[in-house]
C-alpha cells in the first residue's frame, strides 16, 4: 500500500523545526525514539525512513491518513537553563586588639568553631594546607541544616585581608578585612557570599537577615577570643 507523508527535520538537540517534504513510501517502519541531552520523548504515529542516531539531523514521515492523530507544536523555545540566587553578607566590629593580633587569631581556621555559632569544624588538609574542609550544622526555620564544602584559601594580604572560595559542597565565597584603628584597635569586617540550597529557597528573605546577625554574634565571640588569644600569646 502507498502512502503520502510529510517528513520533517529535527535540526538541534533542544529545539526542532518543520520542513514540509513531500514523498511516498511504501514500507511502514517502526516507531521513532528521538533523543535529546534535555529531553527523551517517543512520538506514536511516527514512522522512520531509517533508525535513529545522534547526527544533527534527523528524519522522521507521519503518513498521511494514519489512524494514529500526531500532534506537533512548531513553536521553538530556547533553553533556560535554572540559576540559583545567591545572596551577600556583610557584617563589621571594632575590636580593641591590634590589627595583628586579629589576622592572627582569624587565620587559625581551625579554631573558628570556637566562636562562630553554626561552623562545627573546620579541618586543615595537610598534605594542601590552603585547602580546609567545613562543616555547618544549625537548627534555624524548624529543621536541622547541615552542610559541608571544601574550601581554598587564597593568598592572603598579611594583616589586611584573608579571603577564600569553595571548591566543592555549599558554594561560597567571602572574605575578612582588617582596619586599623590605632595602636591597640582594628575594625573587622566579615563579608560572605553563597548560594541559596534548594532546602531553604521558601525562607530566602529571611535567610539573609538571620545570617548576618549570626555572624554579628560571632564576631562579638571572636573579640572576645581575641583578647584572650592576645594575653596568651604575650605570656
Amino acid at each position: 500500500m502507498s502512502a503520502t507523508a510529510t517528513a520533517y527535520v529535527v535540526s538541534s538537540p533542544n529545539s526542532f523545526h518543520l520542513t514540509h517534504l513531500s514523498s511516498t513510501t511504501t514500507t511502514r517502519t517502526r516507531n521513532v525514539v528521538l533523543y535529546s541531552s534535555k529531553l527523551v520523548s517517543t512520538w506514536r504515529g511516527c514512522y522512520s525512513l531509517r533508525p535513529p542516531s545522534f547526527s544533527s539531523e534527523l528524519f522522521f514521515r507521519i503518513p498521511y491518513g494514519s489512524s494514529k492523530r500526531t500532534s506537533i507544536s512548531t513553536a521553538s523555545k530556547p533553553f533556560s537553563p535554572v540559576t540559583m540566587e545567591w545572596q551577600d553578607c556583610m557584617v563589621k566590629m571594632e575590636l580593641d586588639v591590634p590589627t595583628s593580633v586579629a589576622y592572627n587569631c582569624y587565620s587559625d581556621r581551625e579554631a573558628i568553631p570556637r566562636w562562630m555559632p553554626f561552623i562545627s569544624s573546620v579541618k586543615i588538609l595537610e598534605d594542601q594546607p590552603a585547602l580546609s574542609q567545613w562543616s555547618l550544622k544549625y537548627k534555624a526555620f524548624g529543621r536541622d541544616i547541615k552542610f559541608s564544602w571544601l574550601a581554598r584559601n587564597m593568598q592572603p594580604i598579611p594583616n589586611q585581608k584573608i579571603h577564600w572560595r569553595s571548591l566543592d559542597g555549599l558554594p561560597n565565597r567571602g572574605a575578612v578585612r582588617f582596619y586599623p584603628k590605632g595602636p591597640t584597635s582594628c575594625v573587622v569586617e566579615l563579608t560572605v557570599s553563597y548560594e541559596v540550597p534548594q532546602i531553604l529557597v521558601p525562607v530566602a528573605s529571611a535567610l539573609k537577615p538571620f545570617l548576618e546577625s549570626l555572624l554579628g554574634r560571632g564576631l562579638e565571640r571572636f573579640a572576645s577570643f581575641a583578647k584572650t588569644y592576645q594575653a596568651e600569646s604575650t605570656n
